[in-house]
């Protein structure tokens, strides 16, 4: 499968002063195939260690943190030399060695230029206890597979080739608009998982057994995730862990106007009822990856950050196929696009994950909500903020996007629905397809 990091993945490569590489995202996201594929294609060798597997290499970390003296060891444990001008070493569940993810310091220091790549499935989360010092390392987030991602991967690479090239000023040919709407409506059910794609594709000629065979798929992961924050993130943290992450689809389904509200912390945990009580639980999820944070803010002014507050935000959950496993929404009523209201949070969800991967990160995403009027979502594009409504449907009337467009004037306001492209040039209203979010800005 295709991965648009693997260019990032690449101009990495390039630089002659490169630092150890983290590659940071949630578990099945493809981090081990990607940086695996990377070694293979680009590299005279490349050596995988998982430290979850081989455990016992967490001792050639433990006398000190010499990369010299450390490659030497793994030389003779792997039978092999390792080439430090042109091999990549690749360090896998390196959060179940720590002292691992101290060297990597050390390797940029002693031995600059030479390619290692870290990942693991919670080492978002160990990061955030270990130390170190601004500059050593680069860090790379990896998100699941985008719609077009998934587009090329199922071999509508005639569609996703019109989609790319699509030129941003005409309407879609009405035939190409409805297939691409019925692609998303699958990829709704798959979201952007590897393993759910490719269960999909084994399945596809039965069109309901495929989606229900993937749905068995991402029950199980779900099961993982859960194993992974009792393990990981404490007793007595990893109760709120799970209460928190498991109740963001019933939080979204909160209001009734399908627009997903602020995350409220009373009646999460029982006897919780302050954001401070539950930042550190928010803060585990987020850095594990298995949370998408949006700030709300109160202004439409830049810069939009100083506007936003700690303890005001939407949750989201970081894949749109988890998303509907955790709702226990059956794929047959998301293919047939009859789940009321809901549709709207499930479009929310999908722009904001195709939003935060095209981003690199969601730091940059924001919603806003100001006297009684709220909106989706935010961007800053080229110094302006740009207004983005998004509708599940093909009824696009919004008193919000108005509201903010007659107080801040900001040179053009968005709405995403199922309808095909349009735009109102009297009030400055650009209509897109859900599905071409990851194009924009257009």
């Amino acid at each position: 499968m295709k991965r648009t990091v693997f260019e990032k993945l690449i101009s990495w490569k390039q630089k002659k002063s490169k630092k150890p590489l983290i590659l940071l995202g949630a578990r099945q996201v493809g981090k081990t195939y990607i940086l695996q594929r990377f070694g293979e294609q680009l590299f005279q060798k490349h050596f995988y260690i998982n430290f979850e597997k081989e455990s016992k290499l967490c001792n050639s970390f433990e006398k000190d943190l010499d990369p010299k003296r450390i490659i030497k060891e793994l030389e003779i444990y792997l039978n092999s030399s390792i080439n430090l001008k042109s091999d990549l070493l690749i360090l896998d569940e390196i959060q179940n060695c720590p002292r691992a993810v101290t060297s990597l310091k050390y390797f940029n220091e002693d031995i600059p230029g030479f390619a290692i790549c870290a990942c693991g499935s919670l080492l978002g989360v160990t990061l955030g206890q270990e130390s170190f010092p601004v500059g050593k390392v680069e860090l790379l987030n990896m998100y699941p597979m985008s719609f077009f991602e998934f587009l090329e991967a199922i071999g509508e690479l005639k569609l996703l080739k019109y989609l790319k090239e699509w030129n941003p000023k005409e309407k879609l040919a009405d035939a190409i608009h409805s297939k691409a709407f019925d692609l998303l409506k699958i990829y709704f059910v798959t979201g952007g998982l590897p393993e759910s794609i490719l269960t999909f594709m084994e399945y596809k000629e039965d069109l309901l057994n495929a989606l229900n065979k993937v749905r068995e798929k991402q029950e199980i992961l779900i099961k993982t995730h859960l194993a992974d924050i009792a393990k990981h993130s404490g007793k007595e943290n990893s109760m709120h862990v799970e209460r928190v992450w498991s109740n963001i689809p019933s939080q979204l389904a909160r209001e009734h106007d399908a627009t997903a509200p602020k995350y409220k912390i009373k009646g999460v945990v029982p006897k919780l009822k302050s954001y401070s009580r539950l930042a550190g639980t928010i803060d585990w999820l987020e850095a594990s990856g298995l949370i998408l944070r949006i700030p709300i803010i109160n202004s439409g002014m830049l810069p939009l950050k100083a506007y936003s507050n700690e303890n005001t935000f939407k949750l989201f959950i970081y894949d749109v196929g988890i998303l509907g496993a955790l709702s226990n929404l059956n794929p047959g009523v998301i293919l047939n696009y009859n789940y009321g209201t809901y549709k709207g949070y499930f479009a929310e969800n999908f722009i904001a994950q195709e939003f935060t991967a095209s981003l690199g990160k969601a730091d940059k995403l924001y919603a806003w909500s100001e006297s009684q009027s709220e909106l989706e979502f935010v961007r800053e594009v080229n110094d302006k903020v740009i207004p983005i409504e998004v509708k599940s449907g093909w009824n696009i009337r919004s008193r919000s996007i108005r509201v903010f467009m007659e107080k801040y004037k900001p040179t053009y306001g968005i709405i995403f629905s199922a309808q095909n492209f349009g735009i109102d040039k009297e009030k400055r209203l650009h209509r897109y397809p859900i599905y071409l979010a990851s194009r924009f800005p257009y």
